[in-house]
């Protein structure tokens, strides 16, 4: 069952990231995106580790936004790389989509 509370769609969009790693040293590297929600995206590629509770910044497009690192994936695990991230609330939407609509063309694909 999932546990998710919000809907989200696959999608792949390139986005910059950048913040602290795990090792409180500074990154910033090109990764993708590979589903978003209203508030939470997947992130894939991560070459440096950061820790669940860490803010950090994702650019897509002109905009960009901070996000919280919700969990990440374990070194040499079958997730190693991607990071589960949701939005600040009072940021505004990084990503200008309508989720519903997407979801229903995703459906039909």
């Amino acid at each position: 069952m999932d546990r998710r509370q919000k809907a989200r769609v696959a999608t792949q969009l390139p986005v910059r990231v950048w913040g602290m790693d795990a090792k409180a040293q500074p990154f910033t590297q090109l990764v993708m995106v590979r589903n978003i929600s209203r508030n939470g995206a997947l992130v894939e590629g991560m070459l440096r580790m950061v820790k669940p509770g860490e803010v950090i910044q994702i650019q897509f497009g002109e905009e960009q936004a901070p996000f919280r690192v919700v969990w990440a994936g374990k070194p040499g695990g079958q997730r190693e790389g991607e990071v589960g991230v949701q939005g600040l609330s009072s940021e505004p939407k990084l990503w200008d989509l309508d989720l519903v609509q997407c979801g229903a063309v995703a459906g039909k694909a």
